[in-house]
């Protein structure tokens, strides 16, 4: 796979006038508050379609949230996650973590393998923007999805979401959530194994309770 785009462009060429429909989608990331109007339109669109109840309001700034999308020649968003990102210690330790928030492919597009190039791409950028790992949690129907796009599962890991004084973890009672990761500097995977099997203190907040 071939380096994500530098910011607030696109993957290769990108997109071109008189462009068709058999041309590859681009992946092309921007700063949460500097999406396009045009693009943030659809993704708002995708996101009301996945979650009707949730509403689509913006991620605590705090988190420097990037919003990366694989787009069409003709500018369709055919997919769309947001990365979140915060340091963190952890056993003595402090490091630059990053996670997933928001995966959602069109409904028309699914199958196709789309999501799973985004997220596997999302790696690249946490990594290249100075992440020492990516950590989220997902569905557990999801789990091989994430796994097939090159996230390791971290069995009996619990990330702590919310904040101190009103934690959020990601075994509350009714959840089945999975732990997944990936280690990019040296110094993370060598201290991989403490983050196995471990309560990881996230605490990212109470507007993104959990990612």
């Amino acid at each position: 796979m071939s380096f994500p785009p530098k910011d607030g462009q696109v993957e290769g060429e990108g997109v071109t006038p008189g462009a068709t429909e058999r041309e590859e989608p681009c992946i092309v990331r921007y700063a949460e508050a500097k999406v396009p109007a045009a693009l943030r339109e659809q993704v708002t669109v995708l996101h009301q379609q996945a979650w009707p109840d949730a509403g689509d309001s913006p991620h605590d700034p705090a988190l420097d949230p990037w919003t990366v999308l694989l787009v069409t020649a003709r500018g369709a968003v055919i997919a769309a996650l947001d990365i979140l990102s915060k340091e963190i210690e952890h056993e003595g330790r402090s490091y630059r973590i990053s996670g997933l928030s928001a995966v959602v492919t069109a409904p028309d597009q699914r199958g196709k393998g789309n999501g799973r190039r985004l997220v596997a791409a999302a790696q690249e950028i946490m990594a290249i923007r100075g992440a020492d790992l990516g950590i989220f949690t997902c569905d557990r129907p999801l789990r091989a999805f994430y796994e097939n796009a090159g996230w390791t599962v971290l069995d009996g890991t619990v990330l702590l979401g919310g904040t101190p004084q009103a934690p959020f973890p990601s075994d509350t009672p009714g959840f089945d959530k999975v732990t997944l990761a990936a280690f990019f500097t040296e110094r993370a995977r060598q201290h991989a194994h403490t983050f196995r099997g471990a309560r990881i203190a996230l605490y990212p907040g109470e507007t993104d309770r959990l990612w």
